[in-house]
């Protein structure tokens, strides 16, 4: 499994990078609004774009205008899961982990309940690759009922990506082509 994962990154990265990503953050954002909003009030956990991933910044940015509270996460030791911080455009950031921003240690912190997940590549049956890390799956199983939203380029879907049993699956994806449910 951990063989085929590895390739799968690899893949999944090279597909990443060579697509275009103009727009593409305006338009998942417009796809979501439309079809897949969180419910009124949810706490909604978004993420700091890095490299090539697409931008949710809009996306959080009209959530926000919504009223939505908004926390990202802090990456914790290895083996732990994530650590939800409140946050506002605006807020201070600090230097995380993996060239990560994240809020400071001293944001107060904040329990989702609608994540939106990063994600190197993602399936028809609602898997998804991420980076290897197991983060968001530790977070998802102890965060029982959040509902999870992947988001990705329409290029990193895969027929099929490898899982394991912890591996926890998405019940939708958005990309700047719309939102599939899978749940």
């Amino acid at each position: 499994m951990r063989a085929a994962k590895v390739v799968a990154r690899e893949e999944a990265m090279a597909r990443r990078a060579s697509a275009r990503h103009e727009g593409s953050g305006a338009a998942l954002c417009a796809h979501v609004l439309r079809d897949a909003p969180p419910p009124p009030g949810a706490v909604v956990a978004g993420f700091w774009p890095m490299g090539h991933e697409i931008d949710v910044r809009p996306l959080m940015r009209a959530l926000a205008a919504r009223g939505h509270p908004l926390c990202l996460p802090r990456t914790p030791k290895r083996g732990m899961p994530l650590d939800f911080r409140a946050f506002a455009f605006g807020d201070a950031m600090a230097k995380g982990p993996f060239c990560t921003l994240q809020p400071p240690e001293d944001a107060p912190r904040a329990v989702p309940g609608w994540l939106i997940v990063p994600l190197l590549a993602f399936d028809r049956a609602g898997r998804r690759l991420g980076y290897g890390g197991g983060y968001y799956d530790r977070t998802l199983a102890s965060l029982p009922g959040v509902r999870t939203l992947g988001v990705a380029l329409a290029c990193q879907e895969m027929e099929l990506v490898p899982s394991g049993p912890f591996d926890a699956p998405l019940d939708a994806v958005a990309t700047e082509m719309g939102v599939m449910r899978f749940r």
